[in-house]
């Protein structure tokens, strides 16, 4: 399968607006970068697949649902903004991302994502109309996904800066990600005697059965079966945070002794 095919099969509603930009200038990059002289039919696939779809400005306000293709664009563009948020590209962060595609879509698409996400990595991206773009057109529990990708990123080389914990929550913000459910997510990366309460997004004062609540509340939320529609190669994410959820109940089990 070429490049082209791969992605113009790949992507639906990114293809328009500020995200459509950014993937049409690193498209025109490897176009550029090309060594056999041959064109490649991807722009003009993108035209005619582009014709007739409203942008994200002109959407309807029914959310349509999310494709895999667009989700994983959505992960290309804002990891390469996590990963410049301390100033530099650690070659851990770049490895984690490389790994995390290699994980989730195997070697020949992972292969392809890496080239279009390094010619990402190169532009300025500004990161509201992106985020914007992704809370118009993308589920809630997606989204959640997005975040706790990007914190994997961060933590790929051993601790989170302050500068990227900055910009993951600027980033969630515009998302529309609640501040409960970041920080339920930002726990996730951090060991601190209150991290399960952080989890399960209760205080210590919570009662055994506010826990238990709590426990079935998150539960539902981060179940693996709420991303199931972006394909199985976004399932693992979903499960660990899903693991992540089950962990701190049963520590708090533990300790509370219920």
């Amino acid at each position: 399968m070429s490049f082209s095919k791969w992605i113009g099969g790949a992507l639906g509603w990114s293809f328009g607006g500020p995200i459509g930009a950014i993937i049409g200038l690193a498209i025109g990059s490897l176009i550029d970068s090309m060594t056999n002289g041959s064109s490649d039919p991807l722009l003009g696939e993108r035209q005619s697949k582009s014709r007739g779809r409203s942008t994200y400005r002109t959407q309807p306000r029914q959310r349509p649902q999310t494709q895999s293709g667009d989700f994983e664009v959505s992960l290309l563009v804002l990891a390469s903004v996590v990963i410049k948020a301390d100033g530099k590209q650690d070659q851990r962060e770049l490895d984690f991302v490389r790994q995390q595609f290699l994980n989730m879509y195997g070697k020949e698409r992972a292969n392809r994502a890496f080239k279009l996400f390094k010619n990402i990595s190169k532009q300025n991206i500004s990161v509201r109309p992106v985020c914007l773009q992704i809370k118009q057109m993308m589920d809630h529990p997606s989204r959640l996904q997005l975040i706790h990708f990007l914190f994997g990123i961060a933590k790929a080389d051993g601790f989170v800066t302050e500068n990227e914990v900055k910009q993951i929550y600027t980033i969630a913000g515009y998302l529309g990600i609640s501040s409960r459910d970041y920080e339920s997510i930002k726990a996730m990366f951090y060991n601190s005697s209150d991290n399960a309460y952080k989890i399960l997004e209760i205080d210590k004062s919570a009662t055994n059965d506010d826990v238990k609540r709590a426990y079935r509340k998150m539960a539902k939320k981060y179940h693996p079966d709420k991303v199931i529609h972006l394909g199985k190669e976004h399932q693992n994410g979903a499960e660990e945070k899903f693991r992540q959820v089950q962990m701190a109940y049963e520590q708090l089990q533990k300790e509370r002794g219920f």
